[in-house]
């Protein structure tokens, strides 16, 4: 599989006033969830009626704010690509709940995954590929072994097992982040599941897609990213091709 060579220290720039997305190179912004309540405030304005009333089902404060945060960042983001004032951009669905631009301007060719954990989301963003990025701090999970038993796949079971204590952790989460980031950009959401596929996991191995149970050249036809988002978080971003740029960029969009 063609494969650039995972970092741990990914370097997140500034971006350009008005990026350009591309069909080779995947852009991918990080951004801060925890905002003063005056900016969350402001970013409210940007948000559909369909998205504020989404926000107030949220039964915590910090919850809600973060929700907000997020689907502001988005669609300033994603109005700097197109060339809309986010208020006007228009989301769809897909049938996982997926979300896409509707057509606009260059909308309907733009392709974007978000995904988010605690205080800290990542959006990818290229042309006319299916995407999927995830996200996840690392942390302690009870009975991890056991949860791996039940939603990895046998290699990945084993691989995790051979590893020390004190760096299982940090692979379980390298795993779960890959997974996603094949599924959601497979877009068949749980309907694949997750021990029917098998990523590396090793903390200073390259992502990659080993295998497929059902696809026997999907590992050769799928490009795996390992990303760092910051102290104590894992990522990945996949989509299926060859080879692609990665663009790391902190968000400025709040």
């Amino acid at each position: 599989m063609s494969q650039l060579n995972p970092s741990t220290s990914d370097i997140w720039r500034p971006p350009p006033e008005s990026p350009v997305a591309s069909d080779d190179e995947i852009q991918v912004w990080r951004m801060n969830l925890d905002r003063p309540a005056s900016e969350v405030d402001e970013m409210r304005d940007v948000l559909s009626e369909d998205e504020t009333a989404r926000a107030a089902r949220f039964v915590f404060d910090r919850h809600r704010a973060r929700f907000v945060v997020g689907r502001a960042s988005l669609r300033r983001i994603l109005g700097q690509y197109v060339g809309m004032d986010p208020r006007r951009l228009e989301f769809g669905y897909g049938s996982r709940g997926k979300p896409f631009l509707r057509k606009g301007s260059d909308g309907d060719r733009l392709r974007f995954n978000l995904s988010h954990s605690g205080e800290l989301a990542l959006l990818a963003v290229i042309r006319a590929r299916r995407i999927g990025v995830d996200v996840e701090r690392i942390r302690e999970v009870k009975e991890h072994l056991r949860l791996a038993g039940r939603y990895f796949a046998t290699g990945e079971v084993a691989a995790l097992r051979a590893l020390p204590p004190e760096v299982q952790y940090e692979a379980f989460f390298n795993c779960w982040t890959r997974k996603e980031a094949y599924i959601k950009a497979l877009g068949t959401g749980l309907a694949c599941p997750l021990d029917g596929f098998e990523v590396s996991l090793r903390p200073w191995e390259p992502a990659a897609l080993l295998h497929v149970d059902d696809d026997p050249t999907a590992p050769s036809e799928w490009f795996m990213r390992a990303l760092a988002p910051g102290c104590g978080f894992a990522g990945a971003v996949a989509l299926k091709g060859r080879e692609f740029r990665v663009t790391c960029w902190e968000s400025r969009a709040g």
